[in-house]
């Protein structure tokens, strides 16, 4: 099972549970936990070869649904029926296809720079890291995509929460996580089209410039998506803008849960 570590506040107070990105563990939301917890019972875990999880546990053919169920037995375990699902950068994708294969256990989605589709730049830096996966030290690519994804000043700290990360990944790890983003642009359109209805809820960072437009571009056309983009924040806008997104998150959880109240006295 995966890594995971979770905090009960009150039995009746809804579960948020929080899931990091390629490279990350569940410490890059040590600037959430907190305030979150003062609200929601909370639950993160380290994704299979991430953080404190188990390195090794890939098969042939797996893939983000394989990854994703891993998600939904922590929940199991712990008997938690429902819960809201917060993401962040490739855990965004963890948490559409969960939400994609087991709706049942979601109540909302919050999707931090999230990945729905990939430029022609985010493709070839895709491209120059897997042809060089096999022979170049794996955190030296994953510095540089993190430089590239984070690029200004002001994200200095969400680049060396990721990199300080990683350092705990090994070169195999790497790879199959790697491997992962060959076939990802198909399979992001079939996530966008295979939607359950579900309460959604896009949060950016105003200079993720890689990953924003794109999303900006399908909330002007699905108008049951929400879109909040955070001043002064890059892709990893949790860490970048930790009070405004610590605060528009909570709102709009909270707002969700008074709509659930409200459709169960109906």
């Amino acid at each position: 099972m995966l890594h995971y570590r979770s905090y009960t506040s009150d039995s009746a107070l809804p579960w948020v549970t929080f899931i990091h990105g390629a490279g990350g563990s569940s410490s890059i939301w040590f600037k959430q936990i907190k305030e979150f917890r003062k609200h929601f019972n909370v639950l993160v875990v380290d994704l299979r070869g991430h953080g404190q999880s188990e390195r090794g546990r890939w098969k042939k053919g797996d893939s983000f649904i394989e990854v994703s169920k891993e998600v939904i037995d922590v929940l199991d375990h712990l008997s938690i029926k429902k819960s809201h699902f917060v993401g962040v950068s490739l855990g965004t994708i963890v948490v559409q296809t969960l939400s994609t294969h087991h709706p049942e256990y979601v109540s909302s989605l919050v999707l931090s720079g999230a990945i729905i589709k990939l430029d022609i730049r985010t493709k070839l830096l895709l491209w120059i890291g897997r042809t060089t996966k096999q022979f170049v030290p794996y955190m030296l690519l994953y510095k540089l995509f993190a430089w590239i994804i984070m690029p200004n000043r002001s994200h200095e700290e969400s680049r060396l929460a990721f990199v300080n990360s990683a350092k705990k990944m090994c070169q195999k790890e790497f790879i199959r996580w790697f491997s992962l983003t060959k076939v990802i642009n198909p399979y992001l359109d079939r996530l966008q089209i295979e939607t359950n209805g579900l309460p959604t809820m896009f949060i950016m960072g105003e200079e993720d410039y890689l990953f924003r437009a794109p999303v900006e571009e399908l909330v002007r056309r699905d108008s049951t998506l929400g879109l909040i983009t955070i001043k002064k924040a890059g892709h990893v806008c949790n860490i970048d803008q930790p009070q405004t997104y610590n605060e528009k998150t909570i709102a709009y959880i909270k707002e969700i849960e008074s709509l659930i109240r409200s459709s169960r006295t109906v």
